[in-house]
């Protein structure tokens, strides 16, 4: 099997992780499928077409909620804020940087 093969794109991963971390139903519930719907998807036996169900998939599981802003972040946003240099320019900035120094959903790794 090559490389290209053994990866699944971003989506599935995610949906997969996040059935496994909670469980089918609530994932379903979340994204608004029914529970044989995500099944059927993740044993890679859909009959349809999945770009909608990835959309919601991308939109539901990769992002979080930023207590300091009261909205929605892409996991990108979020680390480009939380693991960025200290912003000492902007007073607005620093604030937000703070913030996610103690937030409980700061992600891991090094600066995007």
């Amino acid at each position: 099997m090559s490389t290209f093969e053994q990866q699944e794109p971003r989506w599935l991963a995610l949906l997969r992780a996040e059935t496994q971390r909670s469980s089918m139903r609530a994932v379903a519930g979340r994204l608004g499928y029914s529970v044989a719907t995500v099944s059927l998807v993740l044993a890679g036996k859909y009959p349809g077409k999945t770009d909608k169900i990835a959309h919601a998939s991308m939109q539901a599981l990769d992002s979080v909620r930023c207590p300091r802003l009261q909205r929605s972040l892409t996991i990108q946003e979020c680390r480009a804020v939380a693991l960025a240099p200290i912003p000492m320019h902007h007073p607005l900035k620093l604030g937000h940087w703070r913030a996610c120094q103690h937030c409980p959903q700061r992600p891991e790794g090094d600066a995007p």
